[in-house]
């Protein structure tokens, strides 16, 4: 008997059940792939000891799934940054500790952040969910401004600026992991200074 063959049935009501652990098992994977291309919703089905159509009742094609996996991996890298953000003592701070968590959540999960920025689907389908952390970025800086700790200027092309460098960093590290990175923070806090224009916060 195969493995497809030994699962129990899904409960009626309970398919969204299903979707969430084929979603969580295309999670996995890509993070150690850390590529799209190389996931097969055959190998996923495999993972969650479903049959493969059974797959297709959820995701028409493994675009979908990517994307999907991929939203959920954002929605969790903003949590992580809005708990940083809610635990810090004032804006400086906390855009910093927005930031570190954000590298932070890379380095623990480098081949999902790879996915995330770098993959095919991101190039053909796009991910408009990721909109939701410019938002977070850019509010972040604003009111670093308000609050007089950054000079005046548009927060919008600042967080623009601050987000290249701060992705580029983080790609470079994932890709070339042999260099001889200096500490992720130290980056970091120079960013700050030169494209926000913080003083040195801790």
């Amino acid at each position: 008997m195969n493995e497809t063959s030994r699962r129990r049935p899904n409960v009626r009501g309970q398919g969204e059940l299903l979707r969430e652990e084929i979603v969580t098992a295309a999670v996995g994977m890509l993070d150690e792939l850390a590529d799209d291309e190389a996931l097969s919703l055959r190998a996923v089905a495999r993972e969650v000891s479903i049959a493969a159509t059974s797959v297709y009742l959820h995701f028409p094609d493994r675009d979908a799934l990517v994307l999907a996996a991929m939203q959920r991996c954002h929605e969790e890298l903003v949590r992580t940054g809005d708990d940083a953000y809610a635990a810090a003592p004032d804006p400086a701070a906390g855009l910093r500790a927005r930031i570190l968590a954000q590298a932070g959540w890379a380095q623990a999960h480098p081949g999902l952040y790879k996915v995330l920025h770098e993959s095919k689907v991101h190039r053909r389908l796009g991910m408009p969910f990721k909109g939701v952390m410019v938002a977070r970025t850019t509010d972040a800086i604003r009111r670093c401004m308000e609050a007089g700790l950054a000079p005046a200027d548009d927060p919008a092309i600042v967080a623009i600026d601050l987000r290249t460098a701060v992705n580029g960093m983080l790609a470079q590290r994932i890709n070339e992991p042999d260099l001889p990175w200096p500490p992720a923070v130290e980056q970091i806090d120079r960013f700050l200074t030169k494209l926000v224009g913080l003083a040195c916060v801790r």
